[in-house]
């Protein structure tokens, strides 16, 4: 069996690892785009790295874009084979690959129109993939429930366990025969967290020869998500008594309705000052309506809300934004206010006009919520530079900037470490192979499970090919 490492090897965006058995047997484990510098992420995302027409199948982790959002211009280039999924991934990927079409050609008509109309220096830009791209890659979805095992091509079966990362998320249980014995490969997507609101804990699998394991937070312990929460409360109390702003950069999947859940919580217990609270975001309305779809998924917390009439992402003070002329209107309203918008790494979607807007006024407050990756908007603001771009103009950055990762969905190193030792302790784990991660996490990560006594732990590059 080899392992091509095509994209999420030594960072976080651009997820796509290639499997080929034996009995040759190719099957690509997710399908990202990659998020970066505008040049780069064009060069990397036109550059699948793998012959469509090859594959047997792709097997999709989840649905956030830097794991999903390439299954169009896969298509688009003439792959017609099966992609297997969870049934909520495969209804999410039906607002989240739209809307990144939506957004792809938004941008490029407002870049466009700029070096048109204004001569501003940059190359003008094309969509990668349309809505048709998009409706062909959702016809090609094959649902598979957590637990079901299927084969996936002509020698391997597939079976989905709860990563507990984002409502559908899966690790992917390959088990590939191998002349009468089967090795059993498991890649964990992004792996959740332990008790945290909303969804089940992370399942373990059995057996595992091989772990492909990300390392997002290989480098870091979160405090405990209850502090969270208080730190949460503080912030928006300081903004509030200062007549400011917050503005919330967040995943339309995952974040942004914990984020509605955690504010709710705070209301009940009359730690928030009485604050309107604006989701402006035509996709997490989408996706929040998903949610409600899909029960099995939920822990037994946000469950007995659903059954009690107690929706767990509405409360009073709360509005979903869906129209422009709306979400226009929010900037300029007088007052206090809390507004969540995607994108969470603030590289395109409605939060850039809110920042464009907002953090030029020492008033306002950027609060982040989850991992910023390199050459990202929202890494260059977590790092407090003192100007930004914007829609290629340079901005001061005289808002506060607050950084709560104690809301990332992604398990930190206590928590990867955890799920590495236990899978050893269920079988007989060989090689341990850290993907999704930037080198100085994994270094860390590397490190401790070598001090563990792990005999191979690598740290492929993208690009690097290896034979089981």
């Amino acid at each position: 069996m080899d392992l091509t490492f095509l994209g999420a090897a030594q960072t976080v965006t651009g997820s796509k690892h290639l499997v080929t058995t034996g009995d040759d047997t190719r099957l690509l484990l997710d399908c990202g785009l990659f998020q970066g510098h505008r040049n780069e992420s064009i060069a990397r995302n036109s550059t699948l790295g793998v012959d469509p027409a090859s594959l047997d199948g792709v097997i999709l982790s989840h649905a956030h874009i830097d794991h999903s959002g390439a299954l169009p211009i896969l298509v688009k280039r003439g792959y017609r084979g099966p992609i297997y999924a969870t049934p909520a991934t495969r209804d999410l990927c039906a607002a989240m690959l739209m809307d990144a079409a939506f957004l792809q050609a938004a941008d490029a008509r407002y870049v466009n129109h700029r070096i048109e109309r204004e001569g501003v220096a940059m190359d003008k830009v094309e969509p990668l993939f349309d809505e048709h791209d998009v409706l062909r890659t959702l016809e090609q979805i094959m649902s598979i429930p957590y637990r079901h095992r299927h084969r996936v091509g002509r020698d391997a079966t597939v079976t989905f366990l709860d990563a507990g990362h984002v409502l559908g998320s899966a690790i992917t249980v390959l088990d590939i025969d191998e002349a009468g014995d089967t090795r059993r490969l498991v890649y964990t997507g992004d792996l959740g967290r332990k008790r945290i609101p909303i969804l089940r804990d992370p399942e373990l699998a059995s057996g595992a020869h091989t772990l492909l394991i990300e390392s997002t937070y290989g480098d870091r312990t979160h405090p405990p998500y209850e502090d969270m929460e208080e730190a949460l409360a503080k912030v928006v109390t300081r903004v509030h008594a200062r007549g400011g702003k917050i503005v919330i950069p967040s995943f339309a999947l995952e974040r942004a309705q914990e984020l509605v859940f955690s504010l709710k919580q705070l209301r009940k217990k009359g730690r928030l000052p009485k604050i309107p609270v604006y989701v402006d975001s035509p996709l997490t309305v989408q996706i929040t309506d998903v949610f409600k779809l899909h029960p099995e998924c939920f822990d037994d917390e946000t469950r007995a809300l659903l059954q009690g009439h107690d929706s767990p992402f509405d409360f009073e003070g709360l509005r979903y934004v869906s129209s422009t002329e709306d979400s226009m209107a929010l900037d300029d309203a007088p007052g206090p206010a809390i507004v969540i918008s995607a994108s969470g790494m603030c590289e395109g979607g409605r939060v850039l006009h809110h920042l464009r807007r907002t953090i030029e006024d020492e008033r306002n407050c950027v609060l982040i919520v989850g991992f910023q990756a390199e050459h990202t908007l929202g890494r260059r603001i977590a790092e407090r530079r003192p100007k930004v771009k914007i829609f290629g103009v340079e901005r001061d950055l005289r808002a506060e900037v607050q950084v709560l990762e104690g809301f990332s969905a992604h398990a930190d190193r206590t928590e990867l470490v955890e799920y590495v030792e236990e899978t050893r302790r269920r079988g007989p784990l060989r090689d341990v192979f850290l993907v999704h991660g930037e080198p100085a996490a994994q270094r860390v990560f590397k490190g401790e499970l070598e001090s563990r006594g792990f005999p191979s732990v690598r740290v492929p590059a993208r690009g690097d090919e290896v034979r089981l």
